[in-house]
């Protein structure tokens, strides 16, 4: 029996995608739900799986954009799995096979070579990227040959795969050299751009600043971190303080949380929360869901589930799809100051930014307090500069009173009701 494998429907808005990468090679023989390519959307990226097993032939070839529903690759169910695809293991306990020959098995598993021999996944490659590691001297331990981020850590503390890699890097690049090459663009780059174009042509976008002492967060986390993260299990980092203050703020300042669709105005009574994610194939935005109703340590669970999805590829489109408002971090590569876009079809989206010890006015004496310079960019269509000014205002007030965060409010101004 022939089964085709064809592009599924992904998500609703979605109709074409890009076939990224072939996990297997035509004639080889794939187990039930064994992954066998992996495809890009506008949005994130993700794998396909074999419905059945058996011998596949592949149609599409790698970067073709390809429609849903499209086929791509044809599974031959009748095909008999190869002899030599019995594990080792189980080889071993058949106590009629000679030592000699199950030795010899597993040194030709050891040394076959694939299609996944010397190949990473997209968290191992970050690794490699990072530490200067050559995948052509990272013997690959996982199936097939496939290279492992303990692989990778083994590389990293023998010190073997990186001193070559830097040296080729040296003497590769001729001096004076005036080469330049030419790659194809990817699908969720290409969205980026022509969603940063169309929100620079399609809004009247604004951007207001302030500055943050970011002291009492500081000593916050310096006296409780421990018992938070003994508790929890989790770190107490900056993102869940911010991450909370614009939730409360956008159920205050409501305009700053909606959005303009067609000619009418949409308001959220929620605050779904996308946070800006740095991942091998850029940046994405997955959503934080009703970030007003979560604890501290949910916004930094949250937080972590996200970046991590995010490192390995694995963000869904649900994980993608929504968010009334932004939050973008350039501090952590060092930004001081940046205008922060806005993220369609959302109205405002806040930028930060790095701490930095600064000389300040602390009740007319000068203090060093560590600083942060915070941005606003919003549709100025939808939004006030009052109401924009206003919101800024009071997430800086809830950053430098954590205390506030608790009810929005100062706990004894509301008890006093004054």
């Amino acid at each position: 029996m022939n089964l085709e494998v064809k592009i599924p429907n992904v998500a609703e808005s979605i109709t074409e995608v890009t076939l990224s990468k072939w996990l297997v090679k035509s004639g080889d023989y794939v187990k039930m739900d064994q992954a066998i390519c992996e495809i890009e959307t506008e949005k994130a990226g993700q794998e396909l799986y074999a419905e059945k097993p058996g011998s596949i032939t592949l149609i599409a070839n790698e970067g073709d954009d390809i429609k849903v529903g499209a086929l791509i690759a044809n599974i031959d169910t009748d095909a008999k799995a190869p002899v030599d695809a019995t594990p080792v293991a189980e080889k071993s306990l058949d106590v009629k096979a000679p030592v000699q020959e199950v030795a010899a098995a597993s040194q030709t598993l050891k040394t076959e070579k694939s299609y996944a021999t010397g190949t990473a996944g997209p968290a191992t490659t970050k690794l490699m990227t990072e530490n200067n590691i050559d995948a052509s001297k990272v013997n690959g331990s996982g199936p097939k040959g496939r290279i492992t981020k303990g692989d990778v850590l083994q590389a990293i503390a023998n010190g073997t795969a990186a001193n070559g890699y830097i040296a080729a890097q040296a003497t590769s690049a001729a001096s004076f050299s005036r080469e330049q090459r030419t790659e194809k663009m990817s699908r969720l780059r290409k969205t980026i751009s022509e969603r940063l174009v169309f929100a620079k042509n399609s809004t009247a976008m604004l951007t207001t600043f302030n500055e943050v002492d970011c002291s009492a967060m500081m000593a916050l986390r310096a006296k409780y971190g421990d018992k938070f993260k003994e508790k929890h299990g989790i770190g107490l980092g900056f993102m869940s303080f911010f991450t909370k203050a614009c939730a409360l703020a956008l159920m205050k300042f409501p305009a700053v949380n909606g959005c303009i669709e067609d000619e009418a105005l949409v308001y959220h009574d929620y605050a779904d929360i996308s946070i800006a994610v740095s991942t091998p194939k850029g940046l994405v935005v997955p959503v934080i869901r009703n970030a007003e109703s979560l604890t501290m340590a949910g916004i930094e669970k949250a937080v972590k589930e996200l970046a991590i999805k995010g490192r390995d590829g694995k963000l869904s489109m649900d994980d993608m799809t929504g968010g009334t408002f932004t939050i973008t971090n350039g501090g952590v590569f060092g930004s001081l100051m940046s205008t922060p876009i806005i993220n369609p079809p959302q109205s405002a989206i806040l930028g930060m930014h790095k701490f930095e010890d600064r000389a300040v006015v602390i009740n007319g004496k000068i203090e060093i307090r560590s600083m942060m310079y915070v941005a606003l960019s919003y549709d100025h269509r939808i939004i006030d500069g009052k109401e924009s000014v206003s919101f800024l205002v009071y997430v800086k007030d809830l950053l430098e009173n954590p205390h506030k965060l608790l009810l929005g409010e100062d706990p004894v101004e509301l008890l006093l009701q004054l």
